[in-house]
């Protein structure tokens, strides 16, 4: 067996004894009187300084500023440092971010509208919210080393799919209005009619989200009363509805389903999983579609976000379903392994033609809400629905008793009341109480319970509505339980979560050994490196990630008043100051909570700007051929017609044939979408001419901000002509991914973009220059919870750390690419500079023909050596693109290009015919541990070359694929979403 002499091994144990000696040494005489602290950067920056130089020297550079000089082109180069504030330490940043967060102040609050308070179990927290071995995987592409979070997935969407009573669930969407325009934007798409009806019962930030997103796609949307809907034209594609409605009333939705079936109207329905527990499923009402949040199920409120939408629709539909799918296929053994199911539909493969953008998933807080539902079991969540509903109930009798005015006859968790004493001296009460109630108008106001109300909060809504009962007065009132669920043709009748999964891990013992059991069965950052082109997976610091957990953070909802998210405010100025300093734009929308939402909301905001000069006409989106996936599929959910732009064979834009289309489409123009370094991780010299054509044809520049990573501190997208971006906080700014979502999509505009910025119908995010062109997102800052990460980020590297990142970065990926260039091409580099930006992709499609070895067999290989695979066959099919990221030291970086090398060997053993072209390590990996150890052993290579492939690969550290490879096209034809019967119930 072949194994790499590897100069980590030679090298390491010198540096390691010198290092000794220096930490030994004594002190010099004539030394700092107070030795300088290890700052923020050198722990956040891998190599030390000993391996850049080395790494410099290797590359024939002297210094980081000679290298980027060379990398960067002049024309765009920033001169100067950036205008951010010099770097704190992580103690300061602690103390100081805990100063922020108490600035917000938390009241009791009952203003529902679809994020409610909630017990986080702390076992669930602490183990999947705060763990990074949760927190830092990335999207479960490669399935074999991500069974954990798929199983986990796989729970949630099982959990929707059961109490929704409908045959399929998706993995997650963002929100419950982004889940709202997703049902009604399939809905167009299965019967291609233009007209949408809205309840106007739904909460207003669905209804705004959806206006926004239909109209841009030349939709007709009307709010109406559903109860006089006539579908009689048969031009109503789909109607959505909520169940229970904003106002909290229960009404039965099957004369409409049958009318609007009637006439082959599609049937939405946005409801509350807690309240499914209780009320008939909307399956048995005739709905197509369910929506909504899973908040309430374990996660806090954060402000607003991270949290998870839900999609459930029947089985006609599921072609047709957006975002991602778990499905349960076999592995190469025949056992059940568990994968992202129709990957087909993803925009990476279809582009413009793609039904919405896959990036679109929380897949963290999905993870949160399935574990909830398998630690409480059905029986836990109805009890926890029967409290909330019991004490609603009391409630409604006491304050209808005293002579208040209710409005539901059917409710689960709100109501409504007309107040005998006035709203002004209810709200006068409430705020000497500290308690927010939702104000429907002048008459009306809203209050809705939730799992942490106690028999006091009880009391003090009496109190403050003029009531003279008290909670204790009214337990055995038998007359309380008049309106219950329990009591009326809406009780739930039919089972749910009767899988065992859901039945067996209710203590805390079995729980935290279900949840680690999952966890072990991924690769994350905890493990090793993921150098994924175009993903920028990063050091997600714990400094950085504490604040999320800030009750002061956490507990707050998303429409409090402004004078009680004082601190959330402050974060975002300070934060919104940080990135426009880095980036050259004048103001930042932190609205858009996915980077595909900010694509879509930048592109909205040029589309509004247009139409607001009276260009209505401008509609062409150039698009090169090489740009992300989202890119075309963003353009086309915009409302655009797409134009590719060709590349050249290095890689770089056509500028001619971009001259032409500018040209040729110039009346018609709305702008270009370009990706910088570009997409094929080269600085192109062109940017600043590109960025001029454009405008001189009457268009804007659109800059994805997916590789801001290396720019950042070395130039500006808002100097060199882009007039919007999305930034991915994600990536660049050290959110981490959490195996598929959460992510931070905020836009950054000129001065000319800022009116067209989105906005909320129920708070501002705009402030005195607030807009009306909508929400696109059902919070109006976004995924505020996870703000702090990217505000201490910035603080703790300050001006000059944020430059050295981004300078190592490019470093990293040069020195790699140096490491592998006797071994694999580097496909593309710049002309000029012979150098790589920030990531590079090396061309493996030869191995086709040489050895019938493709790109997926060498990212199945990588797993055997501990690795999850680089970027998979984009942008170029039949290659892998490799991004180090900064944050990966030079021994990382050594023992990856080590596990290329050794896999370029075994490719030569196959081509001098020395190993079967069938049957070899790489057709045949991963190999699993149950493979490895079994009795029979029939391949032509030894075990040992199957499992330790490398002397760095031991047994001690060994991360095992606990699948081997997973059968795509079984799954696909097989189409399973929820979990399978259980044949080994020791599992569970």
């Amino acid at each position: 067996m072949y194994k790499i002499a590897s100069r980590t091994r030679h090298i390491l144990p010198q540096v390691k004894f010198l290092r000794f000696l220096s930490a030994g040494a004594p002190p010099k005489p004539d030394g700092p009187l107070f030795p300088h602290k290890d700052e923020f950067p050198s722990r956040h920056i891998g190599p030390r300084e000993s391996d850049v130089i080395a790494m410099l020297d290797s590359l024939g550079f002297k210094s980081l500023d000679e290298l980027t000089d060379k990398a960067v082109p002049q024309n765009i180069r920033l001169n100067r440092k950036l205008d951010i504030e010099e770097p704190v330490g992580e103690y300061e940043l602690i103390n100081r971010i805990r100063k922020i967060a108490e600035r917000n102040k938390i009241w009791r609050s009952y203003i529902g509208m679809g994020y409610h308070n909630c017990c986080v179990p702390h076992t669930i927290m602490r183990n999947i919210f705060e763990n990074p071995g949760w927190t830092t995987q990335y999207t479960p592409y490669q399935p074999e080393v991500a069974q954990g979070r798929l199983e986990g997935l796989l729970n949630y969407q099982t959990m929707v799919s059961d109490l929704t009573g409908l045959d399929v669930a998706n993995a997650s969407l963002l929100d419950e209005g982004t889940a709202a325009a997703e049902a009604l934007s399939l809905c167009y798409r299965q019967n291609k009619r233009q007209k949408m009806l809205l309840s106007d019962k739904l909460h207003p930030q669905t209804i705004s989200v959806v206006e926004t997103r239909l109209s841009s796609l030349g939709l007709k949307v009307e709010v109406v009363d559903v109860n006089e809907c006539d579908f009689s034209n048969r031009d109503v594609a789909g109607v959505l509805f909520q169940y229970p409605d904003t106002e909290g009333n229960i009404v039965d939705f099957s004369s409409i389903t049958e009318a609007a079936h009637s006439h082959g109207t599609l049937v939405c329905c946005a409801t509350d999983l807690l309240a499914l527990t209780l009320l008939r499923p909307p399956s048995e009402f005739g709905a197509d579609i369910a929506i909504g949040t899973s908040q309430r199920l374990g996660v806090p409120l954060g402000y607003g976000g991270p949290h998870a939408g839900f999609f459930a629709c029947h089985q006609s539909l599921v072609r047709l379903m957006p975002g991602r799918m778990i499905g349960v296929t076999r592995d190469a053994s025949g056992r059940d392994g568990y994968r992202l199911a129709l990957q087909t539909r993803e925009q990476h493969i279809r582009r413009d033609k793609a039904t919405s953008n896959i990036c679109t998933a929380q897949a963290l807080l999905a993870n949160m809400s399935a574990m909830f539902a398998v630690y409480h079991g059905p029986q836990g969540l109805r009890d926890i629905a029967t409290k909330i509903h019991n004490l609603t109930l009391v409630l409604r009798h006491g304050l209808q008793q005293d002579g208040n005015i209710l409005t539901n006859e059917l409710f689960f968790d709100t109501i409504r009341v007309v107040p005998k004493i006035g709203t002004e001296e209810v709200r006068s009460r409430a705020n000497a109480k500290q308690i927010n109630l939702r104000y429907f108008d002048d008459e009306a106001i809203g209050v809705s319970l939730d799992e942490t109300v106690t028999f006091k909060d009880v009391n003090d809504l009496f109190e403050i509505f003029g009531s003279s009962h008290s909670i204790e007065d009214l337990l055995n009132n038998p007359m309380v339980r008049e309106h219950s669920i329990t009591r009326s043709e809406y009780k739930r009748t039919s089972p749910f979560l009767t899988h065992p999964v859901f039945n067996s891990h209710h203590s805390e013992t079995r729980i935290v050994r279900y949840m680690k059991t999952l966890e072990n069965k991924d690769i994350s950052l905890v493990h090793s490196m993921i150098p994924l082109g175009s993903c920028t997976m990063k050091l997600n610091s714990t400094t950085e990630m504490m604040p999320c957990s800030f009750k002061h953070f956490t507990d707050i909802h998303p429409f409090a008043p402004l004078d009680q998210s004082l601190g959330y405010h402050q974060l975002f100025a300070e934060l919104e100051k940080d990135l426009c300093a880095i980036t050259g734009y004048d103001r930042i929308s932190f609205q858009p909570n996915s980077g595909a939402q900010g694509e879509y909301a930048g592109l909205r905001a040029i589309q509004c700007y247009h139409e607001a000069r009276g260009d209505k006409n401008r509609d062409v989106c150039l698009i090169p051929v090489s740009a992300h996936g989202t890119n075309p599929a963003s353009a086309q959910m915009a409302g655009m017609r797409v134009e590719p732009v060709r590349v050249k064979h290095d890689g770089s834009i056509d500028v001619e044939d971009l001259k032409a289309k500018a040209e040729k489409f110039n009346s018609r123009l709305s702008c270009f979408m370009i990706t910088y370094p570009s997409t094929n991780g080269v600085f192109e010299e062109t940017v600043a001419d590109v960025c001029d054509i454009i405008h001189k044809n009457g268009g804007q520049v659109y800059l994805d901000g997916a590789n801001m990573n290396a720019q950042v501190g070395l130039c500006r997208p808002g100097d060199y002509g882009s007039d919007v971006s999305h930034l991915n906080l994600h990536k660049t700014f050290c959110i981490p991914h959490g195996g598929g979502g959460p992510g931070m999509g905020p836009i950054g505009v000129k001065s000319h973009l800022t009116p067209f910025l989105p906005g909320h119908p129920v708070v501002s995010p705009g402030g005195d220059d607030a807009n009306n062109y909508g929400a696109v997102s059902a919070a109006p800052f976004g995924s505020s919870a996870i703000l702090p990460i990217s505000w201490a980020y910035i603080k703790m590297m300050g001006p000059r750390g944020l430059r050295k990142a981004t300078q190592v970065a490019i470093l990293n990926a040069n020195y790699m690419s140096k490491v592998l260039e006797q071994h694999y091409t580097t496909l593309f580099k710049s002309p000029t500079s012979n150098l790589v930006a920030h990531e590079f992709i090396i061309d493996t499609r030869d191995f086709k023909k040489t050895a019938n070895i493709e790109a997926a067999d060498i990212a199945k290989r990588l797993m055997d050596y501990g690795f999850h695979a680089p970027t998979m066959s984009w942008p170029v099919a039949g290659t892998l693109m490799i991004e180090p990221t900064e944050s990966e030291d030079k021994q990382e970086l050594d023992r990856f290009c080590d596990a290329l090398i050794s896999i370029r060997h075994e490719i030569k053993e196959i081509e001098e015919g020395r190993m079967d072209i069938r049957v070899n390590p790489l057709k045949m990996a991963p190999h699993t541990q149950e493979q490895v150890i079994s009795s029979s052993w029939e391949r032509p290579y030894t075990r040992e070359q199957a499992a330790f492939p490398a002397n760095f690969v031991r047994p001690e550290v060994k991360v095992w694929p606990t699948v081997a490879r997973i059968d795509d096209i079984y799954g696909d034809k097989h189409l399973v979403c929820t979990c399978p019967p259980i044949l080994d119930e020791y599992n569970y």
